[in-house]
């Protein structure tokens, strides 16, 4: 009998341990993406469309809350050269996205777990000297909050300066779209700075593979990558390191 009572008890409080316990909060994500659509009147530009998509996809499919932002808000260009994959059905909730953007000044990035900067050439039109944007990147990195960008997107990574004015990515390890691409895409002469050199003259450890290789790089809470191809593996890279924090 007295065995019974003692697996009664235990029953009933494994059940109101059961009843106090709240699943984990869904990781927040914060995508903010370009809005500069050209360079100018015969040149259009915009976010890459698979940097955004197969992050923001993946994201979703981990059960993340994410959140697209831009500097102007509403819909956000999308690079011309990379819309041949909008036909497939998969990108429909991807495109739905870009198309009604929030202004990045309108957003309470307190509130998030990591920020993610996708390419296109249109982060080095803007992005770059977002103040909004620095503002977010200075907070997250005093929190030690994960902070990632792809292709251009680290054009972004330029706007942030620490409060003794020493660039962000002082010190970093980053790759971001290399000189050799640009000069491969035919984009040298339209971009205003080639993104490598501004990265290295801000003080980071540039690090490169050959063009159109996947590279991924990983410096503590900074996860960037080089080009479009690397897409999948960026994606990976966020969600293995907000598994392990």
């Amino acid at each position: 009998m007295f065995d019974e009572d003692k697996d009664m008890e235990e029953e009933i409080l494994d059940v109101e341990v059961c009843e106090v316990c709240t699943p984990h909060e869904p990781k927040k994500i914060l995508m903010v993406v370009t809005s500069a659509g050209k360079f100018d009147d015969h040149h259009k530009t915009g976010v890459w469309f698979e940097e955004f998509a197969v992050p923001f996809l993946k994201f979703l499919d981990n059960g993340y809350i994410v959140t697209v932002a831009s500097p102007k808000g509403g819909a956000a260009p999308i690079d011309p050269k990379s819309e041949h994959i909008l036909e497939d059905i998969k990108w429909k909730d991807a495109k739905k996205a870009l198309n009604d953007t929030v202004p990045i000044n309108s957003v309470d990035f307190t509130l998030y777990d990591a920020l993610v900067l996708p390419g296109g050439h249109g982060p080095v039109l803007d992005l770059y000297k977002d103040e909004d944007l620095g503002e977010i990147i200075r907070d997250f990195s005093k929190r030690h909050k994960l902070i990632s960008a792809i292709c251009h997107g680290p054009a972004g990574l330029l706007s942030a300066k620490t409060d003794d004015g020493i660039p962000f990515v002082n010190g970093r390890k980053v790759t971001a779209f290399t000189n050799d691409e640009e000069a491969m895409a035919k984009m040298n002469n339209l971009v205003p700075f080639f993104l490598e050199d501004a990265l290295k003259d801000a003080g980071a450890f540039f690090m490169q593979e050959s063009e159109g290789k996947i590279n991924v790089i990983e410096d503590d809470n900074l996860i960037t990558a080089q080009n479009y191809q690397s897409s999948e593996q960026f994606a990976e890279a966020i969600i293995n390191y907000l598994d392990r924090n």
